[in-house]
């Protein structure tokens, strides 16, 4: 339970890479797609809707999109924080705002921290195991806080 909760991809067998990586290439290359009508959305539904996007559907479709993606990634691996919060901030300060490059980026960084914090999650202690979870919290944490302390001051 605790493997779950913290999340690892320590166990991960090769019906579970499947799971992950169908999902990954179905749901993420539509959503990456989609940042074209994301940048519609930067202005508001007003906006959007001047610009030919069918607010109502697009939001759903997106809502939807992004809840099958993400269930079948945390169904396979269980809940890894922090990876989600941060790195699509340092890609966008990298990048700036536009989507279509946005997304991508930040799955592929998302990704490459992963590898990396589960790497390190194994070999930091070894021969016992961290849950990937708290190396990606060690990290993700003091960046949040720094986030939020900036949005404060500003």
């Amino acid at each position: 339970m605790l493997t779950w909760l913290m999340g690892s991809v320590a166990g991960s067998t090769w019906v579970e890479v499947a799971v992950a990586g169908g999902a990954v290439l179905v749901l993420g290359s539509l959503l990456a797609s989609s940042g074209t009508l994301l940048d519609a959305f930067t202005y508001g539904d007003t906006a959007a809707a001047a610009l030919g996007v069918h607010v109502s559907r697009t939001r759903w479709l997106l809502l939807i999109g992004v809840a099958l993606l993400t269930g079948a990634l945390v169904a396979v691996s269980g809940a890894i924080g922090f990876v989600g919060l941060i790195l699509p901030h340092a890609v966008r300060f990298l990048t700036g705002a536009g989507h279509r490059l946005l997304l991508p980026l930040s799955g592929l960084l998302g990704a490459s921290f992963l590898v990396w914090s589960d790497t390190l999650a194994r070999t930091v202690v070894a021969p016992t195991e961290l849950p990937v979870g708290i190396v990606t919290a060690a990290v993700g944490a003091p960046v949040f806080a720094l986030l939020l302390w900036r949005r404060r001051a500003a």
